[in-house]
């Protein structure tokens, strides 16, 4: 049951992030806490992930307010505003998001987020985006 779990996590992880990106993460914790990335990959997209009630486009719009509204993931949300692409969000839709988190998070972490998405964008030459 867990090395099943493992391989769909794993699996969900490259499918959003691509395998270099999946990788990476591994690799990150490999030296320190090889535990922590088996319980990210395991249940983190093994058993949330994966479950069929969200389609990882609509997960990865939930994951980007809360790491919006968490404030202090960056790092994270980089990696997450690169995987709501690759699930299928526009650039204008993050923008979006983030600009209603403004109103429950409040401007700094929304501020902290957009910086983050803009610098994904311009890496991805997705920049300028449109205002609606």
């Amino acid at each position: 049951m867990t090395e099943d779990r493992f391989e769909r996590g794993k699996q969900a992880l490259v499918d959003l992030n691509g395998e270099e990106t999946a990788q990476r993460v591994l690799d990150s914790l490999e030296d320190i806490s090889p535990k922590l990335a088996d319980s990210l990959v395991s249940w983190g997209f093994g058993e949330i992930y994966t479950r069929p009630a969200l389609v990882p486009r609509d997960r990865q719009l939930v994951t980007l307010g809360m790491l919006t509204a968490l404030g202090g993931c960056e790092p994270q949300l980089e990696v997450h505003v690169n995987a709501s692409l690759n699930a299928g969000l526009t650039p204008e839709e993050i923008v979006e998001a983030l600009l209603q988190s403004a109103a429950y998070c409040g401007f700094p972490r929304a501020l902290n987020a957009t910086a983050v998405a803009k610098k994904v964008f311009g890496e991805r030459g997705l920049l300028p985006v449109a205002d609606r």
